[in-house]
């Protein structure tokens, strides 16, 4: 009998059960999608109220741009605390603590809330939703193979621009909904994330390449493709390429991944993508108010096309990723060269926009921070170099690492604006033609030197960020089991 003859029943019956677990994948998915949506969308609220909370509740610029930055405050203790927990304990039970939290956190402010209401809970939001981007990651890497995981996880990351872009109009409205008000957007979002919550009670679990589903149930994950055995290193390298052996890495101090110079160079990076983000989520809107002189529907429309383009440059980035990985290349070039050369072109558009007026202004900031909403590339490029069950905790450091950039970016153009000399004005007046000067003029130097500074980290990230070298270094130095 042939091998082909021997191999065919089994290769049939585990294809069938491949393909059920293919669609459990893709509805796991699509419900992170949503909880991404629901979890940046819990963000860009605060710049979408920033008008009318500023006026109403009396606050600086300086101080609402404290308040945004207060978000990050616990962002990265929480995002590393929770990705070491995720090691030990099934990320199907984090995900529902994030969305129960998420939900609760957003009705003090409904409730009538004050200025330091509003502090507290942007504070502890930020920490409950810290480690939602590597958690969201190590879940779906356990449902799909190595060379697949490039994909799923770009979608999981356009969840993340799909949240303003859809919550944006509809939280506008509200926002200027006589009924309403800007209370009620918290509300909204409240009510959204305890139903998220309720369904991925019922739905979510943990697929067959998690940590916790156990060498056995990951090896009938790979029905028709055999895991060949690995042949003697020649010359003390390994011969298989890390995407082919990913699910077999075993474990390497931690530490030793910390201190390469590929996670330094992803952490740069991604306090280039996190103050962008915090830019949008804070200022955005006032900007667009201000300067443009755009109205509140207007701004919660066009608040949307730069996570538009970030959704866009995520779809195309993660299918060239995988058409690449497919085809033999290696991480660093399917991956980490693809981030590093976005993050360049968006650092370029932040560098010109101090010198641009109007329109023009708002096209080169839309392409510089939508390019900018690529971050998830870097968590799931380095999670390459590293075995399944450390994966949560190396993404979810640099995730806390780089959110540094998040602290920075409101506190700082706040800081500038009141430099250059912007006050705002009472409530329900616009600003005038030399206070919006004024604030576009802070915002401005704030534009130049994240600009330069995404430029050289884009640099960067071409040169360094490299998780097959470092994978195969630290296997040949410091892998054991364990």
């Amino acid at each position: 009998m042939s091998t082909s003859e021997h191999v065919q029943p089994h290769t049939l019956r585990a294809a069938v059960k491949y393909g059920k677990m293919n669609r459990r994948a893709w509805t796991v998915t699509s419900l992170l999608v949503i909880f991404q949506v629901i979890n940046f969308a819990d963000k860009a609220v605060l710049g979408l109220v920033a008008d009318s909370a500023i006026k109403e509740l009396g606050l600086t610029a300086g101080e609402f741009g404290l308040i945004g930055s207060a978000f990050f405050f616990l962002f990265a203790i929480a995002a590393i605390g929770v990705g070491f927990l995720a090691g030990k304990v099934p990320t199907r039970w984090i995900l529902l603590t994030m969305g129960v939290s998420w939900a609760i956190l957003q009705f003090p402010m409904l409730f009538g809330g004050g200025a330091a209401v509003l502090l507290v809970t942007r504070i502890l939001l930020g920490g409950a939703e810290g480690p939602a981007t590597p958690i969201s990651l190590q879940h779906v890497h356990g449902w799909f193979p190595a060379k697949e995981r490039g994909f799923p996880s770009s979608i999981i990351a356009i969840g993340s621009t799909l949240g303003p872009i859809i919550a944006a109009p509809i939280l506008a409205w509200i926002i200027a909904n006589p009924d309403l008000g800007w209370r009620w957007a918290f509300g909204f979002l409240g009510i959204a994330g305890l139903l998220w919550s309720a369904v991925w009670f019922l739905v979510g679990r943990d697929g067959p390449y998690s940590h916790t589903a156990g060498k056995q149930a990951t090896a009938e994950a790979v029905p028709v493709v055999a895991v060949v055995p690995e042949a003697k290193p020649a010359a003390g390298r390994p011969t298989a390429s890390i995407t082919e052996r990913a699910d077999l890495l075993k474990l390497v101090p931690i530490r030793k991944v910390l201190g390469s110079r590929m996670f330094l160079a992803a952490v740069l990076a991604g306090a280039g993508c996190f103050w962008a983000q915090g830019f949008l989520t804070t200022w955005s809107p006032k900007y667009l108010g201000s300067v443009v002189a755009l109205s509140p529907e207007m701004i919660g429309l066009v608040s949307t096309f730069p996570w538009v383009i970030g959704a866009l440059a995520l779809l195309v980035l993660g299918f060239t990723s995988r058409y690449l990985m497919r085809r033999g290349v290696t991480v660093r070039w399917a991956l980490g060269a693809l981030f590093g050369a976005t993050l360049l072109v968006s650092g370029i558009c932040f560098t010109v926009l101090p010198h641009l007026h109007g329109y023009a202004a708002v096209t080169a900031l839309t392409l510089g921070a939508g390019l900018a909403m690529i971050y998830p590339l870097a968590p799931t490029a380095i999670a390459f170099c590293v075995a399944s069950k450390q994966r949560a905790a190396i993404m979810a450091t640099l995730t806390g690492l780089a959110s540094i950039g998040g602290v920075i970016a409101p506190a700082m153009v706040g800081s500038l604006m009141d430099r250059a000399g912007y006050v705002p004005g009472p409530k329900g007046v616009r600003d005038s033609m030399e206070m919006a000067s004024l604030l576009a003029q802070g915002m401005n130097s704030s534009f130049s030197m994240i600009g330069i500074y995404l430029v050289v980290v884009g640099v960067i990230c071409v040169l360094l960020l490299n998780p097959d070298r470092t994978a195969e270094r630290l296997q040949t130095r410091f892998a054991f089991n364990g």
